[in-house]
């Protein structure tokens, strides 16, 4: 049975009333814009793979604290699996998502969300799904995300426009697309043993993409530079390690590094879904995406220019997940940081990782 708008509010107001901060269900503001500011620049932070549950670890929002106090952005962006499937109870999802939502929340700073493929691993025991944890994410007072682009796949896919310094035109955009869960159990008979089993992006999503930016540099008189946010990665990033869709290899590695300008680690496998979607292929031919991040893969940090479009990583954000192991397993838990600087022919101007260490969390 699906959750109705009403047992959503009652849910809400039954956090409230046993102690969630009051700030949790502020009314969604519609007439926050985002905007470069007076000096032309804007900042992004992406955390990716808090992935907890109610009881969250608390070195987990101490690094989100630490972070947005320290780089001060003008945006988060919370890329997938935010929270994971352990929760029992409605109420325990609205702990859960309380948690992570509280330290943007507190500092007034405007934050969005994308879907991962364990955000929704709880549903079955909660009853609530993409689309109603959707709903409780923009009751929040500072949260951006807006209603999904209609009859597409999955939930949240939608793009914001952020303004230039003067508040006239609009300099650059963000898309949020949802990534998917799982590959279904079978196509045409055909199961996927062997293959990976994550989701991928599908044909009206591209569809989408293709034609709101066609429909935005008709609007504006020029393609929007944009940045991509997507929790599961494409499988162009495999290729860009090796500069090359076969090779595996430390050779064809040293070669990448220097042809695509990579930094960063590679710990696991790229974790793509068991098909190339086409989306690269269509962010390359409509040119206004200047980077595609995704996160999933807790343990790769790693960024680099493939064919004029920067694809990277953030690394987990949460410590109650998988990381390196042994005496390195919180080597990596972090958050990626970007700056964009409006009157560059390439808005986005620089990339980096931070690191709990770097805030002595360990």
């Amino acid at each position: 049975m699906r959750v109705t708008k009403l047992m959503l509010i009652a849910v809400i107001l039954i956090a409230v009333m046993n102690g969630f901060n009051s700030s949790a269900v502020a009314e969604p503001n519609d007439n926050m814009k985002l905007q470069f500011n007076s000096d032309g620049k804007f900042k992004i932070v992406q955390f990716n793979d808090m992935q907890d549950d109610e009881n969250i670890d608390p070195r987990t929002v101490k690094l989100m604290e630490k972070v947005l106090d320290d780089e001060k952005p003008d945006l988060v962006v919370l890329n997938g699996d935010s929270i994971n499937g352990d929760m029992e109870t409605s109420r325990e999802v609205m702990k859960a998502i309380n948690n992570i939502a509280q330290p943007m929340e507190e500092r007034g700073v405007k934050w969005v969300v994308t879907f991962g493929n364990h955000d929704a691993d709880h549903t079955s025991k909660t009853g609530l799904d993409e689309e109603d944890m959707l709903d409780i994410y923009m009751s929040y007072k500072y949260n951006l995300n807006k209603p999904e682009a209609k009859d597409i796949t999955g939930t949240g896919n939608t793009n914001l426009l952020i303004q230039d310094s003067k508040g006239k035109n609009a300099a650059f955009n963000i898309w949020l697309f949802d990534s998917g869960r799982y590959a279904p159990e079978e196509i045409a008979g055909q199961d996927f043993e062997g293959y990976p089993n994550w989701d991928w992006l599908r044909f009206d999503q591209i569809k989408w993409y293709y034609e709101t930016s066609q429909k935005l540099e008709h609007q504006t008189g020029h393609k929007v530079p944009s940045l991509a946010f997507m929790h599961i990665p494409l499988q162009e990033f495999e290729y860009m390690w090796y500069a090359s869709p076969s090779e595996r290899t430390e050779e064809s590695h040293a070669k990448a590094v220097e042809k695509h300008d990579i930094t960063g680690e590679k710990n696991e496998c790229v974790c793509s879904g068991p098909f190339n979607s086409g989306m690269f292929a269509a962010m390359l031919e409509r040119g206004d995406v200047e980077g595609v991040f995704s996160g999933h893969d807790h343990v790769n940090t790693y960024d680099g220019n493939y064919y004029g479009i920067k694809l990277g990583y953030a690394g987990s954000t949460g410590f109650g997940t998988y990381g390196l192991g042994e005496n390195e397993d919180h080597r990596l838990r972090g958050a990626r940081v970007f700056n964009l600087q409006e009157d560059k022919r390439d808005v986005l101007v620089e990339t980096h990782m931070v690191f709990a260490k770097d805030y002595g969390i360990q």
